[in-house]
């Protein structure tokens, strides 16, 4: 089975020059591709960049992903910064204004720290470019984790699909066979009320004849019975198809609802109402299911 489910967890890590980066992502069911980031203000230009290499990996669910980002503490000494020359100007028009106003000189070297643009922090972590070559990396470990968990539960559901389409081939093949008799036993039927009714009219009366005619035409689930099938064997061969299966399986069963419905009225037969109630009621769990493909 190549099925996926949409629910996942991964997990990755990466590190390279002082940088060290986690990623988390998870999944849950969604109909179309939904991707939440969870980013450091200083990373968000990388967002686009992640979506994209998420889709790489994953056409169908909610993904949710966060980031950390640590740096080591050498690469933050060196990412500390102190302008010198500011922090001169700074002191001398200080001292200056302070004399013109007769104010005491006590300024000191926590000073600086209050000082606008004197002291300041370009951390490698704050650095987009230099964060995102260690970010891809992790967020790839992650993606392959994730993937993993989804092929893994994606087994368990194809056989449980497997198993829904078997009983609803079964369920089927019971309608093929009956389907052929609904028009003898709605002769009988008849027969039986017009006997009641005191009316004795012979197979080969004309008015009888007609009456069967249009019961045939009327109560005819050839056709739909030919597309169920159709179906069904499509659906069997998505459960072993490569690409992602889940939109089409759930095309698949709309379409088989329509076709069970239609059977349902048109063949007005006790016998096969009962085997479109079963089939009905299995391929809502098997489309209930399918909620879960990717």
């Amino acid at each position: 089975m190549a099925l996926r489910s949409m629910t996942g967890y991964g997990r990755g890590g990466a590190a390279a020059s002082g940088i060290r980066v986690e990623m988390e992502i998870n999944s849950v069911n969604r109909k179309q591709l939904e991707v939440r980031l969870n980013l450091p203000r200083s990373l968000s230009s990388l967002e686009s960049r992640m979506v994209e290499l998420i889709q790489t990996a994953v056409s169908r669910g909610q993904v949710s992903g966060s980031v950390g980002v640590q740096v080591s503490e050498a690469l933050r000494r060196k990412s500390l910064k102190v302008d010198h020359a500011l922090a001169a100007s700074y002191v001398g028009e200080l001292r200056r204004t302070a004399k013109e106003l007769g104010l005491t000189d006590d300024l000191s070297a926590s000073v600086l720290l209050a000082l606008p643009e004197v002291v300041s922090y370009c951390g490698a972590d704050q650095n987009a470019d230099a964060v995102w070559p260690v970010l891809e990396k992790a967020l790839k470990a992650a993606l392959k984790d994730l993937v993993a968990m989804r092929v893994r539960e994606g087994v368990t559901l194809g056989a449980d699909l497997l198993h829904r389409l078997k009983t609803l081939r079964k369920l089927l093949d019971c309608i093929k066979s009956e389907a052929p008799l609904v028009t003898e036993r709605y002769r009988e039927t008849l027969r039986k009320r017009l006997v009641q009714a005191g009316v004795n009219l012979g197979d080969c009366d004309p008015l009888m004849i007609r009456e069967l005619a249009v019961f045939a035409d009327r109560s005819d689930i050839t056709e739909e019975i030919t597309r169920l099938d159709s179906h069904l064997k499509q659906a069997l061969g998505l459960l072993k198809a490569v690409d992602p299966a889940g939109r089409t399986l759930d095309f698949l069963a709309q379409e088989m609802f329509r076709e069970i419905n239609t059977i349902g009225s048109k063949a007005n037969e006790v016998r096969i109402t009962r085997h479109v109630i079963q089939f009905k009621t299995e391929l809502e769990r098997f489309r209930e299911q399918v909620q879960n493909i990717e």
